[in-house]
């Protein structure tokens, strides 16, 4: 049984609600020694307890996307094959150009949550030594023969951590909001990817590469973005692609962004931070050295030190001490070709939550907007 599936959460809320009448049913009907009609009534009150418990759960993985699957929820799946030694260039010495194109098979998504006319796959990556769905939803205008010959910018979208690839789609209803903006002309038309971030039981990637363990950057900055180029009418320069997240995602944006301007020209980052180690799960915030590197401010000091500032637009948004300083403190380092806009949120926005990211959706896409060109 699927743990965001409606029987699971028809069958728990079933659950709960024999739980609750069962004592009033026989609390004063068990027979047997004090001993045992002890026993038999607090079992009843635990079971009552552990049935609320499930339903509330449920309730809030399915309102903000947490964990897909059991595995993801028990921590007993892992997503990575390989973790070879990529190098710098997250490549392994091999080109994008010279690889053989990966066509793949999509179906729709298995989750009615995220809206219609979402597409998913499950991808193998390459290069990265990593597997997972990646999820994709086309602009109203990419199936209009008036367009028959116009490709799309690509805006990736990673969630939160813990946090499924469908949650853009199904919590913060990205596409849903997305599309009469588009229709009319409000927002530019753009195809929204959201591929699988939770890679390792009970770990926080940080989107880094380490050897040996995961390669999460070149899943993320590699393959996905040449399957999406591969199977779509999709730019394939740096001005076609962006990234967005919020939370862990943030980061992570802000960081892919500034470390690979030949691959992204801008980046969204809600409620993010720049220490990995904020995160208390993260690989990369355990590692001193990763610590370091994976940082954006670092990636943009050491980029401006050697005289290569990124051509990277970064908008960055959060409330005091969640996001707002980080963002400042890149906005201070950062030299042109580099910029960075800031939006403080409101401390009475409602915190660090998928009602405060949702609302910024049409703002961060109109922006998006104009930074991208296919």
């Amino acid at each position: 049984m699927s743990l965001t599936g409606t029987p699971f959460f028809l069958t728990s809320l079933m659950l709960l609600i024999v739980a609750v009448v069962l004592p009033f049913a026989l609390w004063g009907r068990i027979a047997g020694p004090p001993l045992v009609r002890g026993a038999a009534r607090l079992l009843m009150l635990l079971f009552a307890q552990v049935t609320a418990i499930t339903v509330v759960f449920v309730l809030v993985n399915n309102a903000n996307s947490l964990y897909d699957t059991w595995g993801d929820l028990l921590g007993t799946d892992s997503h990575v094959e390989a973790a070879r030694d990529l190098g710098p260039d997250g490549m392994g010495g091999r080109q994008v150009a010279h690889e053989p194109k990966q066509l793949q098979r999509f179906r729709p998504a298995d989750d009615p949550k995220v809206g219609a006319g979402v597409q998913m796959t499950d991808l193998q990556g390459k290069i990265s030594g990593v597997r997972g769905e990646v999820y994709v939803w086309l602009p109203p205008q990419y199936n209009d023969p008036a367009y028959r010959t116009k490709k799309f910018p690509v805006v990736q979208l990673l969630p939160g951590y813990p946090g499924s690839a469908k949650s853009w789609l199904g919590s913060l209803h990205a596409a849903e909001q997305l599309m009469p903006l588009m229709q009319s002309g409000a927002v530019k038309p753009a195809i929204l990817v959201a591929p699988r971030t939770n890679l390792l039981p009970g770990v926080d990637t940080g989107c880094v590469n380490l050897p040996g363990k995961v390669n999460a950057d070149s899943w993320l900055t590699v393959d996905v973005r040449k399957m999406i180029i591969d199977n779509f009418r999709a730019g394939d320069k740096p001005d076609s692609w962006a990234l967005a997240g919020y939370s862990a995602g943030a980061h992570c944006a802000t960081k892919l962004a500034l470390a690979h301007p030949d691959r992204y020209r801008a980046a969204v980052a809600m409620s993010g931070y720049n220490d990995p180690a904020l995160e208390r799960d993260s690989l990369a915030g355990k590692d001193p050295k990763l610590r370091t590197e994976s940082n954006p401010l670092h990636i943009l000091q050491s980029a401006n030190a050697a005289g290569k500032p990124p051509r990277t637009a970064l908008y960055v948004s959060g409330a005091a001490r969640d996001g707002y300083q980080s963002g400042l403190a890149l906005r201070q380092f950062a030299q042109l070709p580099t910029t960075v806009t800031v939006q403080l949120i409101p401390a009475n926005a409602g915190g660090h939550t998928t009602a405060v990211w949702e609302q910024q959706v049409p703002q961060v896409f109109r922006w998006l907007g104009t930074q991208l060109r296919a």
